[in-house]
């Protein structure tokens, strides 16, 4: 495979100061040279250009720095669509979990131009369902589903001038156990599929991927991965911006990467939401390293 990797240092979605450097944390727990050593070709297009919190003030207080998350999600989506049009598989790295609003753009667009759809699995411990009406914080990092499946400012969702980018019911929620309390309605009349931690334990891992990958890949062209690192438990994943305990075990992530690969259906994928600052010896972007490789083919034997 011939994957371009795509930083995306912003961090205006959320209030943590740290995940900007979240693209450099995982370079330097070594990407490149594991996906090379997994016979990859690997192109790295350096960082999308992102405005600083010190130098912007936040504006609308529903929708905090609206304008500067939409400038840099739109120019994501023109890179991420450039890299499929150039047959590059595009992997990004946040940056706070705005930046998928870009690359989910990117990726519809292209498949669209070819009367294709897509899929999507949100791997989160989070909804990401709010809108400036609901959102107890105005963070737009709590609403890129949400404007992925178009609902939210215009300036987020009519990115390439058409909305929704994602049709609800080809898209997978994994994960989930901090739901604020307008997003739960909101999710439940989304029309979206949705494994909480609780059908994880119930189910187990495997079931709820074999489920997440059919739905997601009927009647598609693929599917999108999103991976916000806090699905993952704190224990295991410290660094992340909002850390929730009671996630996803080591193994639950691997098992869920190495099946997504088995399934030859990923279009692209993205890994957000690392915090070196409140990380411990950078073990959350090695955690992400090695879940990328297994997404991409990484295999025990």
């Amino acid at each position: 495979m011939r994957i371009r990797i795509l930083g995306v240092p912003l961090d205006l979605g959320q209030e943590r100061r740290g995940v900007d450097m979240g693209p450099s944390a995982v370079r330097a727990a070594g990407l490149n040279a594991a996906l090379k050593s997994l016979g990859h070709q690997v192109e790295d297009a350096g960082n999308v250009p992102v405005k600083i919190a010190e130098e912007q003030h936040f504006g609308e207080k529903r929708a905090k720095y609206l304008n500067e998350i939409a400038e840099t999600c739109a120019e994501l989506a023109v890179r991420v669509c450039q890299t499929l049009e150039g047959g590059l598989f595009p992997l990004t790295l946040g940056g706070d979990h705005s930046i998928a609003i870009g690359t989910i753009a990117g990726v519809s667009k292209y498949f669209r131009d070819r009367g294709q759809t897509i899929g999507c699995l949100w791997i989160d411990a989070h909804g990401d369902m709010n809108t400036p009406e609901t959102s107890p914080s105005g963070n737009i990092h709590g609403m890129p589903f949400a404007v992925c499946l178009g609902m939210g400012p215009d300036s987020l969702t009519k990115i390439y001038g058409f909305a929704p980018k994602l049709s609800a019911r080809h898209c997978v929620l994994i994960g989930a156990r901090d739901l604020d309390t307008r997003e739960r309605r909101q999710i439940k009349e989304s029309g979206i599929h949705v494994f909480t931690m609780r059908e994880i334990d119930e189910q187990g891992m495997r079931s709820v991927i074999e489920k997440s990958l059919a739905l997601a890949t009927q009647d598609t062209a693929g599917f999108v991965v999103s991976l916000d690192m806090d699905v993952v438990d704190p224990e295991e994943a410290p660094g992340v911006g909002t850390p929730v305990r009671g996630g996803i075990t080591f193994r639950e992530a691997h098992l869920a990467m190495e099946m997504i690969a088995d399934s030859g259906k990923m279009v692209s994928m993205e890994v957000v939401e690392i915090n070196p600052i409140i990380d411990v010896h950078n073990k959350t972007a090695i955690l992400g390293v090695g879940l990328v490789t297994s997404a991409l083919g990484k295999k025990i034997l």
